[in-house]
Parts: C-alpha cells; structure tokens; sequence
C-alpha cells in the first residue's frame, strides 16, 4: 500500500505541488487560465479559479498573498450568497491559551447552543451541519455508550438523566493533524486546532481518528441562505465551506480572538459554559480547574483536550467518583 503522507523532503504538501511542478512558468499559467475560461463560461461559477488552484499553504502565504486570497473569497462568497460580507485572517494572540469547562451540573440539554453554533459558524442549512452534539445520560453514570443524542428536546431537563455536550476539545495531542496527509489541519499557538478549507482533500483521515465525534464532512453541496449568512468571516473559521471537505469547531475563533466569547456561550440559559485564558491565573477558567474536580472525556487515549467537565458539589457523585476521592484522601 503506497503511503498517502508526503515524502520528507518535499517543500510543501502534494496537493498545490503537483500542479506547481505542472506550472513552472508564467505562459504555463495563462495557458492553463486560457483553456479553463471557456469551461468556466460553460459552467458559471463551478469550476474552481485559477488562484484558487495555486493558492499556497496558508503558512506559506504572504501578506500580500493572503490579502489576495481573502479578497477572492469574499468575492465568491459575494456571487454564492449574494450577501457583502468581510473576510479576514484573525491571528492567535501571545501569552493565550484557551480551555473550556463546562458545568455539567447546571446543563439541561436545551441544545440553545447547538443552534447558536450552526448560526454563527455559516453551517450548511440543508443538510444541517452541526459541531456540538449534545448526550443525555442517566444520572449516576458517565458511560458515553448508554447515551442518547435524539432525546426529545421539549421533554428537557429531566430529572433521571443529565446533559454532556460535546464538540471539538482542541487536543494537545490531536490525532486528526497527524493522520491529515497534505497537513490540511493543525494546532495554533493557542491550542486551537484549525482546516484550510482550500487545502482539504475530503479524505475523512481526521475524521476516523478523532476520538469525540467533533469532524463534520460535507458529503452534498451545503445550502446557505442569503438570510441566514453571518457576514463577519475568517479565513480559519466560519467562511462559508464546499462540497467535498471536512469543518469543525474552531472555538469560534473569529469572535475569541478578538476579546469576544463564542457563540455557544452566549446563548447558555443557565451559564454551564465557561471559557478563557487558562494561562491567566485569574480566568474563571484558571480557577475551576484548580478548585473543580473536573475531569476529561475519554482520557484513556491520551488527546488531552482542551476541553473539561465538571460537576457541582451538590450534584451526586458517580460510584467511580467516590472511588477516587477516597483513594485521594
């Protein structure tokens, strides 16, 4: 079975390679144009563009190239939604590292921040594509297999059963970056795991190997009313996606990045989301993983999210729970 990874020696990943070893001179390039105008003529706005298809890495890019991209995506999004919208490369901030913890005590399983989330991220409409899938478990037990993700959400909260979300825990060791062979994703600075949509091949790699169910792929032609679009956009985040490639939680990096909360939280009825710098000794974040008895999904396989869950006192601590704090003392 040949190896789907790229050769250690080669200057970038195989995919814009192997057109740019195709296109080493400048007549190469306007050849190439001039015979896909016609196409294009053929076919409206289908076919991809050009500079779409030489587009460089996105770590790759220059400043200039970057602004040449964001402009192309805007027009784009323009003719595909028929909405203005702004574009931009929102870069990850020194001395930040962000971490969510969320309450499971005060969660009700509402799903407000499911919806939020498809709102704000440009999420497909028609097939919806979600981030956040919310489990109900029985109350006692954190056994992701007795779970169920379809319960009624008018029937909510009950009093037998409990409410976990889940979404993309932005691991410190994500499986997903490593198994991408044309290095489409990878982890920020400030732990955020991000997709260059224009880089993604739609093998479903990451897909297989996250362990928390956080890739979404687009398998149909996502559905986007000029209503429903969220006109502030980033080129890591919520710019609207195509056919044939993989999105995701991003922790709303567009909105974070800039001092604000994601979506997600916002719309929380009941504040069980908390989220923050957990490199500031004084976030709220900071001081519930000091003072919580949290704990992570899944720790077996060794991912370490970002990502935590955490019970109030008062809640009924599980028999596995009790087990640990007397072991403790």
């Amino acid at each position: 079975m040949t190896d789907p990874s790229p050769t250690p020696d080669s200057s970038e990943p195989t995919r814009r390679g192997v057109l740019k070893g195709g296109l080493t001179v400048a007549g190469a390039t306007a050849a190439v144009a001039g015979a896909l105008s016609p196409l294009k003529d053929l076919e409206g706005d289908d076919l991809p563009s050009i500079q779409k298809l030489l587009q460089k890495h996105y770590k790759e890019m220059s400043p200039e190239e970057m602004n040449e991209a964001l402009q192309r995506i805007e027009k784009e999004v323009e003719q595909r939604t028929g909405v203005e919208v702004t574009v931009k490369d929102v870069k990850p901030q020194e001395g930040v590292e962000f971490v969510y913890a969320l309450n499971l005590s005060r969660c009700i399983g509402c799903r407000k921040c499911v919806h939020a989330c498809v709102a704000e991220n440009n999420q497909s409409r028609s097939p919806e594509i979600q981030y956040i899938r919310v489990l109900e478990l029985p109350k006692g037990t954190l056994d992701v297999e007795m779970s169920d993700h379809h319960y009624d959400r008018e029937a909510v909260p009950d009093d037998e059963h409990f409410y976990m979300p889940v979404q993309c825990h932005q691991c410190k060791n994500p499986p997903c970056v490593k198994v991408c062979p044309v290095e489409a994703t990878w982890q920020e600075p400030d732990g955020i795991t991000v997709i260059d949509y224009d880089w993604c091949i739609g093998c479903r790699y990451c897909e297989a190997a996250c362990p928390y169910w956080a890739r979404r792929f687009n398998y149909a032609e996502p559905t986007l009313p000029p209503e429903d679009v969220n006109p502030d956009m980033a080129y890591l985040s919520n710019r609207p996606r195509e056919k044939g490639v993989m999105e995701k939680c991003t922790f709303c990096l567009h909105r974070t990045r800039e001092g604000r909360l994601p979506a997600c939280l916002e719309v929380c009825p009941v504040g069980a989301r908390k989220f923050g710098n957990v490199l500031d000794p004084e976030s709220e974040v900071a001081q519930i993983l000091r003072n919580k008895r949290v704990f992570i999904l899944k720790a077996e396989v060794g991912t370490m999210p970002r990502f935590f869950y955490y019970f109030d006192e008062r809640y009924p601590r599980t028999d596995e729970q009790v087990r640990a704090m007397e072991e403790d003392r």
